[in-house]
């Protein structure tokens, strides 16, 4: 019998941790290289350089927190920005550590805090704390050699990850201590059980740096900094054996280079075009940040919540009975009570989610200027209808949708009555019309003969469609007033879209009003419907009007 081979799919294996990857950059046959970064931006645009590993400079997170390269940052003030770094990143990261923040127990709290938050590996110098930068003065003392063996020994027996690792710095022949005192120094600290030696020069020229490597013959793995000696070629540290190159400050220096240019040149120009071309887009910095992550988790772990329809807002007309009052701007700008009409209307809107809102402007357009508002113009105000006013916002036409006049006042639980009823489309109809007003000649009136009259005690055993709609019909036969409030479907709408398409084409469009659109659509078997309302409405069209909304708000 043949045995049947069989086919497995291979497991993945999980990515190296942080700590190990610094140990193979330090130990790799290659020679590597260590971006300099400062916060969490910085590190993230290193990794995504191509980098495979991240110096954290103390010189570079002291100056980006506004002070100097001398301990005046405590520890735990750089073990926040850390965390910040390699939450940011995947790729580790070896800190500049100064002079282990203290003695051995500064030491061994330090490393157990920088294990705990995933951070590679920390370089200690042999200086005396505080520290003085390497690059200011002449002659700094150096640390006993037996004490400072004793605070790295004290880092490895505190590490938490076998991995993480100790690069002990030698200053000696910064501080003029010569080649020997480097090697003896470098040969103790290798004992010690640092994992790397990282020798500090500051001349202008790499030769100290190449005899070191030389005469260390490749005892440990070797770190060096060339910022003072930058024109010796990447390709001699290379042959000498140098297991890391660090590039240690320039990311902080470019962000200062390029800061104070673009600061020096806004405060010149007081313009901002001028710049804008020439520096990092608002995208790019949400892009780096992960925005988009946040935008999935929020889908994922957010409760749904749906958002309101769409509004369009018909304020194409002036409103000529209320005189001098609109001799500068329509009257849906009127002053209410210390805010324009429209502005109630859009703040009657948002309440119910809906963000959405298109304003159809015509007389004195440049007047409706309400913020956050999408507008349409009826540049043929004087000589078209509502329909026509309501066809150019035929784009806005599409989903759920408020219709509204842009002239009217209404209470609040009148618009989530009309959302959540059901029906392609529904207007809001005053069953009390007469109650509002008696004086049939005092207002147009869009009145609406319904298949049912409003009854205060009547079950719901059906809804309500619209008959007839118009303004002059047998008031007998009235059951109510359109209050200029509408609720479209999405299959509402497109019926609407499709009517308005229609009378454009037979040329009916420009005189025609809204009543007229919903009579064709109800004469088009359209599923056209009334919610009653019972008063608590009013419009704006003159003086009286005015008058009446001050005391209604």
């Amino acid at each position: 019998m043949r045995a049947i081979k069989s086919e497995t799919t291979p497991i993945p294996q999980p990515a190296p941790s942080k700590f190990r990857q610094l140990r193979e950059l330090l130990v790799s046959a290659e020679t590597e290289f260590l971006m300099e970064a400062h916060n969490g931006i910085s590190a993230k645009i290193a990794e995504e350089s191509g980098f495979k590993g991240i110096w954290a400079s103390g010189l570079s997170i002291s100056a980006a927190l506004g002070v100097r390269d001398s301990n005046e940052a405590s520890w735990t003030q750089v073990l926040e920005v850390l965390e910040f770094m390699a939450d940011a990143t995947k790729i580790p990261i070896l800190v500049d550590g100064d002079t282990g923040y203290g003695n051995f127990n500064n030491m061994r709290r330090a490393v157990q805090k920088l294990c705990q938050r995933g951070i590679g590996g920390i370089c200690i110098e042999d200086k005396l704390f505080p520290k003085t930068n390497s690059f200011i003065g002449e002659g700094q003392p150096l640390a006993d050699i037996d004490e400072f063996c004793g605070k790295i020994k004290a880092g490895k027996d505190s590490q938490e990850d076998p991995d993480f690792s100790i690069v002990a710095r030698v200053e000696a022949l910064i501080s003029g201590w010569g080649m020997e005192e480097a090697l003896k120094r470098a040969e103790a600290y290798r004992k010690a059980g640092a994992d790397g030696i990282l020798i500090h020069s500051k001349r202008r020229d790499a030769q100290e740096i190449l005899t070191f490597l030389k005469e260390w013959a490749n005892r440990s793995p070797v770190v060096i900094v060339p910022t003072t000696y930058y024109k010796t070629p990447t390709q001699e540290f290379r042959d000498a054996k140098t297991s890391v190159v660090i590039w240690a400050n320039h990311n902080i220096r470019a962000s200062i280079a390029a800061m104070r240019e673009v600061s020096r040149r806004i405060q010149r120009e007081q313009y901002l075009g001028g710049v804008e071309d020439e520096i990092a887009t608002v995208d790019d910095i949400f892009r780096l940040a992960e925005n988009d992550e946040l935008a999935q988790a929020e889908k994922r772990y957010l409760p749904t919540t749906k958002s309101g329809p769409r509004a369009i807002i018909l304020a194409a007309s002036r409103g000529n009975e209320l005189g001098g009052l609109t001799e500068h701007h329509p009257k849906c700008m009127i002053d209410i009570r210390g805010q324009p009409l429209l502005r109630r209307m859009v703040s009657t809107l948002n309440e119910e989610k809906i963000r959405e809102i298109a304003v159809v402007r015509g007389y004195k357009k440049e007047t409706v200027n309400l913020p956050s508002i999408d507008y349409v113009d009826n540049d043929r105000y004087m000589v078209t209808g509502e329909a026509a006013t309501l066809a150019c916002a035929e784009k806005f036409l599409k989903g759920e949708c408020v219709l509204s006049y842009g002239d009217i006042l209404f209470r609040h639980y009148i618009l989530p009555l009309l959302i959540e009823s059901e029906g392609d489309i529904v207007l809001a109809v005053d069953a009390l019309w007469r109650e509002r007003d008696p004086d049939p000649h005092s207002h147009v009136r869009d009145l609406v003969q319904g298949s049912r009259a409003f009854k205060t005690h009547y079950l719901d055993d059906g809804p309500v469609t619209v008959q007839r709609i118009g303004r002059d019909l047998d008031e007998d036969n009235v059951h109510g007033e359109w209050i200029g409030l509408a609720k479209l479907s999405a299959k509402g709408a497109e019926r609407v879209k499709a009517e308005l398409a229609a009378m454009r084409a037979e040329g009916s469009l420009d005189r025609a009003d809204l009543n007229m659109l919903f009579s064709r659509l109800v004469a088009g078997s359209a599923d056209v419907r009334v919610l009653y309302v019972t008063g608590h409405w009013l419009d704006v069209d003159n003086a009286t009007d005015l008058e009446n909304a001050q005391k209604f708000l």
